[in-house]
């Protein structure tokens, strides 16, 4: 990706808050969705079950479409490709909300999804290209900025929701607000060009075989965050048998254990390294799942959901990074990483519904916690190529940034 002249360090600092920017408002669009779901939900006349089934499109569009990232940014050139479908992404907010019932519920939230993946790929793949020429690494903490951004969107929702105002109405003046602040922002990120004489990759391709093993650590890790944000609560209610309050409070703590963990990980990873990042993540979220399982008690519980989020915080930004260095092609390599963990997204919430259902809760939980020890036995594959041997990152193998040349 990387052509021209270096740029100056003013303007890789201007670049690294552009790039952020761009982050939050991808978290924001997911933020203020979330919030009118209940609202979506009765304009839309569905029941729970109905409605569980169109959330699936929004996981299933995008890992449909993700594939097609590598394409679309060869063709027209990263910045180019993610102004373009940040705008897509940022206006088919309004879609939801204007569907009168399940079909078309269902198209709407597939584009939804679709425009999120394949924007998502792109904003990843700048976001390493700017972590590789500022030397240091960068994107648990632009990780981060999504969560800070769907922290922002909730919060204007959870307004919006509260003061009555239609969710049409609603999401239209975020689209707005939202697809302009994408495209100042987007005006500042680099611009890394690309190699003309480098082979254009096909229209639709499947996953390539260095994301397999990369996608595998981060599907252990987002099969553990799924799990958490959507059952920890009724964990809390049906087998320790606290209140609602506390539950809810619960699946808030972990959320925000992630975007804090997420915002200071960058100097982790700096200091020790991908490698031993994850694997002490790993250990940590281990120990969490542990604690849910054994320690019947709701503080045990409570302790135990946020070591699983501090554990798993920086392991998908990780990632990606790692994705886009295991290649020649970095956009098609995130969005194989990027359909990997997607995939993880829309089947952890079932598939603990369904060992629930056949055995309990707890051995639910027992799966996660042996998903999250995956995280111990599979960081070494997030070690940085080193420069020569097909790697597109630091020459160091998992050197700590101080050790460095």
């Amino acid at each position: 990706m990387t052509t021209g002249p270096a740029p100056t360090p003013t303007r890789l600092r201007s670049a690294r808050l552009a790039i952020a920017a761009v982050f939050c408002v991808h978290g924001a669009v997911t933020g203020s969705f979330a919030t009118r779901i209940p609202w979506i939900q009765e304009h839309a006349g569905l029941g729970a079950g109905t409605l569980g089934l169109a959330l699936a499109f929004p996981a299933l569009g995008a890992a449909l479409a993700m594939p097609l990232a590598g394409r679309i940014s060869h063709r027209f050139g990263t910045r180019t490709a993610l102004r373009g479908l940040l705008v897509l992404w940022t206006a088919s907010l309004v879609l939801p909300g204007l569907a009168p019932g399940l079909p078309a519920l269902c198209g709407a939230l597939f584009v939804y999804g679709a425009t999120s993946g394949m924007s998502d790929v792109a904003m990843n793949a700048l976001g390493v290209e700017t972590e590789d020429r500022l030397g240091r690494s960068i994107m648990s903490s632009l990780h981060g900025m999504w969560s800070v951004g769907a922290l922002i969107g909730s919060a204007a929702g959870t307004v919006a929701a509260h003061a009555g105002t239609d969710a049409r109405l609603h999401h239209l003046l975020a689209a707005l607000a939202l697809t302009a602040a994408g495209l100042v922002a987007v005006h500042g990120v680099l611009d890394p060009g690309g190699d003309a004489q480098a082979e254009a990759p096909p229209h639709f391709t499947l996953p390539p075989k260095s994301a397999l093993l990369i996608g595998a650590v981060g599907f252990c890790a987002v099969f553990a965050e799924g799990a958490d944000l959507d059952w920890s609560a009724v964990y809390l209610r049906d087998v320790l048998h606290t209140d609602a309050g506390l539950a809810a409070a619960c699946t808030t703590a972990f959320a925000l254990t992630m975007a804090v963990a997420r915002l200071c990980g960058d100097r982790v990873v700096d200091r020790f390294g991908p490698v031993r990042t994850v694997r002490a993540g790993g250990v940590l979220a281990t120990a969490g799942g542990l604690s849910v399982v054994a320690v019947r008690h709701p503080a045990g519980a409570l302790a135990g959901f946020a070591l699983i989020g501090l554990g798993i915080a920086v392991v998908v930004p990780l990632a990606f990074a790692a994705a886009a260095r295991s290649g020649p092609a970095p956009a098609q390599a995130i969005a194989g990483v990027a359909t990997i963990t997607y995939t993880s997204g829309l089947i952890a919430p079932s598939a603990i519904g369904a060992v629930a259902d056949a055995t309990s809760l707890v051995v639910s939980f027992g799966l996660v916690t042996l998903l999250a020890f995956g995280l111990v036995a599979g960081a070494a594959v997030l070690r940085r190529g080193p420069a020569g041997e097909g790697g597109r990152g630091p020459a160091a193998q998992d050197e700590p940034a101080a050790t460095r040349p």
